[in-house]
């Protein structure tokens, strides 16, 4: 991964063979990177995506791998329990062009991943919601 910082703005790349969840939470951990957004485009090779089912509370997820492309990468940065956290979701397109999407787990880039951060002075934790089956934002 490289990265260039402009402001509060980061644009960084991310390399073949690098998982996309992990190196971005690592990224805004070393940087204090506490509240924000994250968006990004490129390719993965593989990765997972979920839907929430809201009447049981729980995810289902799906293990994709073969050639996607990144048409849309979206997703903000918190944190819970002093931990950063990400909460990220993701548009993927096939070789028959075909979109699929979901809240996004893990994905390994596949040639290369563009990412923009942008942070913002301050912090919003999050919380579990029992009612929702969610970590919520949670504002004091």
């Amino acid at each position: 991964m490289e990265f260039v910082k402009f402001g509060n703005k980061y644009v960084l790349r991310l390399d073949k063979g690098e998982e996309i969840v992990e190196t971005l939470k690592e990224f805004c951990s070393q940087h204090g990177i506490k509240l924000g957004w994250i968006k990004g485009i490129g390719a993965v090779g593989e990765a997972t995506i979920g839907l929430f089912e809201t009447e049981k509370k729980e995810y289902h997820s799906v293990d994709l791998k073969g050639d996607y492309e990144i048409t849309s990468l979206l997703g903000n940065i918190s944190t819970m329990n002093g931990e950063t956290y990400l909460h990220l979701h993701i548009t993927l397109g096939d070789d028959k062009y075909t979109i699929l999407g979901g809240h996004f787990a893990r994905g390994v880039i596949s040639a290369t991943g563009e990412f923009l951060i942008e942070s913002i002075d301050g912090e919003v934790d999050r919380e579990f919601n029992d009612e929702v089956g969610l970590n919520l934002y949670k504002f004091k």
